[in-house]
């Protein structure tokens, strides 16, 4: 009984290395979301970043430093959010998992439900891009960010956290054919890379021309569609 277990669970570990066509184009929208809200975050809250933690790290030793431009308070804040909605990601995995379409949507309905939130407060003034008030923002997208991060790795998917690329392209280069590889993955790992550069793109040019609250309401939008994605795939 002990060695079925043991086997069931190497087949879904498997089945997670191998996703399905629905479930990686989901992955992808929602790498290309992070594009988006991390373009939004350093570009219209003060270099900080709601995704990239390794990068707000780096942010409050040059602020401690005395770097110019860079808030060891906004960075913190950012850290400290991010990973209170990496918690709850976690807690709910663990939870529910087993009803994998339910836990999936429901935990992108909630970071939905953040991003909006952080849009319409931003759209209205009640939260704004400037000072403390930009605190709140930056607090709703990190906790939305660190539930993302912390459903992503439940799925196990190599190469798609949606949020990280360090690793991806090390494997790219690493497993490449130059390198003495067989470049396993090696779409995939393009395409993480190729959708994360293009909500960057995207999203740094709606903060050039539209605005904080534009820019959060596309990445609302997106995120409305993993949600529906996670939803409705088998």
């Amino acid at each position: 009984m002990m060695a079925g277990g043991r086997g069931d669970e190497a087949a879904r570990t498997a089945a997670a290395a191998r996703p399905t066509a629905g479930l990686f184009g989901v992955l992808a929208v929602l790498t290309l979301a992070t594009g988006l809200i991390d373009a939004a975050s350093y570009l219209g809250l003060g270099h900080v970043f709601v995704a990239n933690m390794t990068g707000n790290v780096v942010f409050m030793g040059f602020a401690l430093a005395g770097a110019k431009g860079f808030s060891f308070a906004a960075s913190l804040v950012a850290l400290g959010a991010f990973l209170l909605g990496a918690g709850i990601g976690g807690r709910a995995g663990a939870a529910w998992s087993h009803e994998r379409r339910w836990w999936l949507a429901s935990a992108a309905a909630a970071q939905t439900a953040l991003t909006a939130a952080a849009a319409i407060t931003a759209a209205t003034g009640a939260l704004g891009p400037a000072g403390d008030a930009r605190f709140g923002l930056i607090a709703l997208l990190a906790v939305g960010t660190g539930l993302q991060n912390a459903t992503v790795r439940k799925l196990a998917v190599q190469d798609v956290t949606t949020t990280v690329l360090t690793q991806t392209l090390t494997g790219l280069a690493a497993d490449s054919t130059p390198a003495g590889g067989t470049n396993p993955r090696a779409a995939r790992r393009v395409t993480a890379v190729a959708t994360m550069l293009a909500g960057a793109v995207a999203g740094a040019a709606l903060m050039l021309h539209q605005g904080l609250s534009t820019t959060l309401g596309v990445t609302t939008a997106v995120h409305a569609s993993v949600t529906i994605g996670f939803a409705v795939r088998r």
